[in-house]
């Protein structure tokens, strides 16, 4: 079986930019705080999988002095802040 020529780039389909997800992580007065470890400077492919983080996390984050969070996408805020206190 012949194998065919790869299209050429203008018939492919544009990747998408990438879009990180990120939170920022805040104490009670607004400011960003900066954690180190496992929990520090992680990014996201999809706003579900940020959420699920958080959701996951968010009673290790408050015991490291975060009071609430904000959800970004790149620089856009989507949504915050958010507290993380009952």
């Amino acid at each position: 079986m012949a194998k065919l020529p790869d299209e050429p780039p203008t018939f492919r389909p544009a990747a998408a930019a990438p879009h990180p997800w990120t939170w920022r992580l805040e104490d009670s007065a607004g400011r960003p705080v900066e954690i180190t470890g496992e929990l520090s400077g992680a990014t996201f492919a999809s706003q579900a999988d940020a959420e699920s983080w958080v959701g996951e996390v968010w009673s290790d984050l408050a015991a490291l002095g975060v009071d609430a969070v904000s959800l970004y996408e790149a620089d856009r805020l989507v949504y915050g802040p958010m507290s993380l206190h009952p």
